[in-house]
């Protein structure tokens, strides 16, 4: 049976306090994730600062703890505004490890690749390279990068690292043609290189579902 098309995204999480995202309602957040489970869905996606960097021990507490490891698929995120030194790589991957409960990632993202300081970042840290020595140690499955920059750099990036497994994009119909986002123009570079990936923001974080 092929894995159902939709993720859960741990970004936006019902919070106790309106002004601190970090205060996650984790019995809400349970419900939301039985019910995602329980409608056949195993696709989980985290990150290092979401929810006010509380949103992967979140994960631990709502999903890790409570169920199999082979019951769902989890993603999580590396970004280069945390990683001043090569050991940072490893601190921060160590830290995740820690604060999810998991012993892999069957995801393993660079977290929103665009034009400038965030490439330049995980290609002076040579992170490409670092995330495929940590795919070798089975502590990642699967490896790729989210992504907001430009088709160019896509297109560069594709063809420089041939080991890349999967992209994230921002893809819904109202950014097609937005001159920002270019997610036409993004997907096609994409098919030429015939790279699977997942989608973010469908529905422009709601906003689509209420226009």
């Amino acid at each position: 049976m092929s894995q159902k098309k939709l993720g859960f995204g741990l970004m936006r999480l019902p919070s106790l306090d309106p002004n601190d995202a970090s205060k996650i309602d984790i019995e809400q957040t349970k419900k939301m994730v039985d019910t995602f489970i329980e409608k056949g869905f195993t696709y989980f996606d985290t990150a290092w600062m979401y929810c006010g960097f509380a949103s992967e021990n979140a994960t631990k507490e709502v999903l890790v703890k409570r169920y199999p490891r082979d019951s769902y698929t989890l993603a999580t995120k590396l970004h280069a505004g945390f990683i001043k030194t090569k050991e940072d790589r490893d601190a921060v991957f160590n830290k995740q490890l820690e604060k999810t409960g998991v012993e892999f990632f069957d995801y393993y993202l660079l977290h929103s690749v665009e034009d400038g300081a965030n490439y330049e970042g995980y290609v002076k840290y040579d992170c490409f390279n670092w995330a495929m020595k940590k795919k070798e140690e089975g502590l990642i499955r699967h490896f790729g990068f989210s992504f907001h920059g430009t088709p160019e750099l896509l297109d560069k990036i594709l063809s420089e690292h041939p080991e890349v497994e999967i992209v994230q994009i921002q893809m819904n119909y109202a950014d097609w043609e937005n001159p920002l986002v270019q997610s036409g123009r993004l997907y096609e570079v994409l098919r030429k290189y015939n790279m699977p990936f997942l989608v973010m923001e469908p529905v422009k974080g709601g906003s689509l579902a209420s226009a």
